[in-house]
Order: structure tokens, then sequence, then C-alpha cells
């Protein structure tokens, strides 16, 4: 036999990086797709304090209250839920009832002020703010305690 390569030297192995390069643009574009951006919840912000003075004339306001056990209330006014339209017929009785004492006020949508304890159900809310809504009161707002250190 002949050696045919005996006067050529043996080359040497080269690694073929088109694979590699193919494979890390792969992980590259997984990982950018996937990546959550947490920057905007890490945003350390201070928040405005309102001086304003109380408005003296106070709006004309159902206050509707919801206990943890879902009993309601209008105007201090025990309430029994049977229905959402009953409670709209309740709210509209108060608003009959707060708005003849002043002049006035029966033209104007009173607002609505949701006082609710924190482990009322979420349902009961929504009740209170589908009733609001059957009665056509679209003003309305949810009490909240200030000051409260946890």
């Amino acid at each position: 036999m002949m050696d045919f390569r005996r006067g050529r030297k043996r080359e040497d192995p080269e690694i073929n990086l088109i694979p590699f390069i193919d494979v890390l643009l792969v992980i590259l574009i997984f990982l950018m797709v996937t990546t959550t951006y947490s920057k905007f919840t890490e945003l350390q912000i201070t928040l405005p304090t309102a001086d304003a003075e109380k408005a003296i004339d106070k709006p004309f306001e159902i206050n509707v209250t919801v206990d943890a056990k879902g009993n309601y209330t209008v105007n201090n006014t025990p309430v029994t839920f049977h229905n959402v339209a009953d409670l709209a017929a309740e709210m509209k009785a108060a608003a009959r009832a707060g708005s003849e004492g002043q002049p006035g006020a029966a033209a104007v949508s009173p607002v609505v002020i949701v006082n609710a304890d924190q482990f009322a159900m979420h349902q009961m809310v929504i009740n209170v703010l589908e009733a609001a809504r059957l009665a056509g009161y679209d003003k309305l707002t949810f009490a909240a305690q200030t000051g409260g250190k946890k």
C-alpha cells in the first residue's frame, strides 16, 4: 500500500461556530421574550398630601353601610336585603326623605357613600353598586379610615 498523505501535513480540527451561534441567538430571543421588567414596581415615590380646607357646602349624600355579617343600613336605618331592586328602592326613599329639608336637593343626584367593613364579602359591595346604578345615582365614593398604621 502506498501512503498518499506522506508529504501533506495533517489539518487541524476546526470547531464549526455556526450551530453554536444559532443556539445562542435562540436562547437570547427566549430570554428577551420571557423577561419581566420590574423596574416600575421598584419606584420609590412620596405621595402628596392634601391640606385643603373642607368644603362648606356639604353635598347631598346617602350613606350605605355594609358590615361583615351581611347587614345593610341606608342613612343609619337598617335594611333587610332581599334583592338589589329593593335596596335601590330603599336608597331612593332615603334620598326623598333627605331632600325634603334641603331646597333644590331633589334635582341634584346624591353622592352614595359606601361604608363597607374590611371583612365584608365582595358581593355585598357589588350589590350596593348595582342598587345605586338601578336608582340612577352615578356619584359614588367609598369611605376609608385615615392614618391607620399596621
